[in-house]
């Protein structure tokens, strides 16, 4: 057999589109809560220059 990990057969979808994978890839972590934030935050403050800069 193949090194691959032994576990439950994946899940029936539509033309084998949905896949879940448990390996981890390599890269940066981040915290939802800053992906959402930061341009949140951003927004909000593009809004307030737009108000108090309009002459």
């Amino acid at each position: 057999m193949s090194s691959k990990k032994k576990g439950a057969p994946l899940p029936a979808s539509s033309a084998g589109l949905l896949r879940f994978f448990e390996d981890e890839t390599k890269g940066f972590k981040v915290d939802p809560k800053i992906v959402v934030s930061i341009p949140t935050g951003l927004i909000v403050l593009s809004w307030i220059l737009d108000i108090f800069l309009v002459p």
